[in-house]
């Protein structure tokens, strides 16, 4: 199979970092020269990436190299924070990354994007996108996207993968404590009530016992679901938005959430726990396999940072138990701030959740 992955970290942010990360994908795929090239760099090469997609670009003979920069990168071999790091995905024979020109409704596109270049535009046209946000926990940062060996300026990058089939899910992995409920007074980014009673009263309601008796309530894992389409199915069938708590208010007995929502929406509460996400990454992974026509003969992985090893204390479990489903498979992948997938007919902007697509090679 012309298709492998590379890897190279360091204590500086060198070019060089690149050229060894394709010149290892390049070696192990078999390749002289790469047809195009996946490339991920660490937000330390940001500021100015240029030099460093000038060296994959010599290391593997082609200018079609796509990626971005983000805070965490990965590859089958292991992920890396906090350190200087390249990873490439060169692609040889039939498989590669091509323009997304004329686009069906169906087509898979595989897009990157800084955060600000994140629009409800944008997700709406023909396609169906996957990937992720070049960016951290926050959003700040100088974070780049690039095409074509060149800095996008539009601070987005979309291909589709020519000589293969795929598959494409997202896992959000969360715990529902509650049912889904008609929001009925707002004020702001505050829910007041939801079914005429108050939020905060619903949402101590609900909390897990082990939650409750905890000396500080956890505000940062407990997550507002927002549901889309048929209330009665949205959870069970993923169809819904998670949106973090900014605080509780004892005095209105409302919820001050990070998204300002629409009066009658219908809102649900849950809690991210790693065993949870774990148990729903299993059950993307299987989805996606039945969905293929073969075996997967490589993976793109996009994860939020929360998501990551600082989730699941200390490893990254949605990594690990894609290589344990498929030992060897060439995968590739970046910590983000915002998760990109299909759901349900539309392209959507997810938080807190891991993407994963699956790709078997036409035959």
């Amino acid at each position: 199979m012309n298709i492998a992955t590379g890897l190279a970290v360091g204590h500086t942010a060198t070019p060089d970092l690149a050229r060894q990360a394709v010149a290892q994908a390049m070696d192990q795929a078999g390749l002289d020269i790469a047809n195009s090239v996946l490339l991920f760099l660490t937000s330390e090469f940001a500021r100015d990436p240029q030099p460093a997609l000038l060296a994959a670009a010599r290391a593997s003979n082609c200018t079609r190299i796509l990626g971005c920069s983000a805070a965490g990168i990965f590859t089958e071999q292991e992920w890396v924070l906090d350190s200087p790091a390249a990873a490439a995905m060169a692609f040889g024979g039939s498989l590669g990354l091509a323009p997304c020109n004329d686009a069906g409704a169906d087509d898979l596109i595989l897009s990157m994007a800084a955060p600000s270049a994140i629009n409800t535009t944008w997700l709406s046209e023909p396609g169906m996108r996957y990937g992720g946000v070049s960016g951290d926990a926050t959003g700040q940062g100088p974070f780049k996207v690039w095409c074509g060996s060149k800095e996008s300026p539009t601070g987005r990058c979309e291909t589709t993968i020519r000589g293969a089939r795929g598959a494409v899910g997202v896992s959000q992995g969360i715990r529902p404590i509650s049912v889904p409920r008609e929001i009925t007074r707002l004020s702001g980014y505050d829910v007041l009530t939801l079914a005429e009673q108050p939020a905060l009263n619903i949402l101590a309601r609900e909390l897990p016992l082990e939650v409750r008796e905890m000396e500080r309530i956890p505000l940062h894992l407990i997550m507002a679901g927002v549901t889309f389409g048929d209330t009665a199915t949205a959870v069970a069938e993923g169809r819904f938005h998670l949106t973090p708590i900014i605080s509780t208010n004892a005095e209105d007995r409302s919820v001050t959430l990070s998204t300002r929502l629409t009066r009658g929406e219908k809102l649900f509460w849950a809690l991210r726990q790693p065993l949870a996400a774990e148990r729903d990454m299993r059950l993307t992974i299987d989805r996606l396999q039945d969905r293929l026509p073969a075996a997967p003969d490589f993976g793109l992985l996009f994860s939020c940072m929360g998501r990551g090893p600082y989730f699941y204390g200390g490893v990254d479990r949605d990594l690990d138990l894609v290589k344990q489903r498929f030992p060897g498979l060439p995968l590739i992948g970046f910590y983000g701030n915002g998760e990109i997938a299909p759901l349900h007919g539309a392209s959507q902007l997810f938080q807190y959740s891991a993407v994963l697509g699956l790709f078997a090679a036409d035959v």
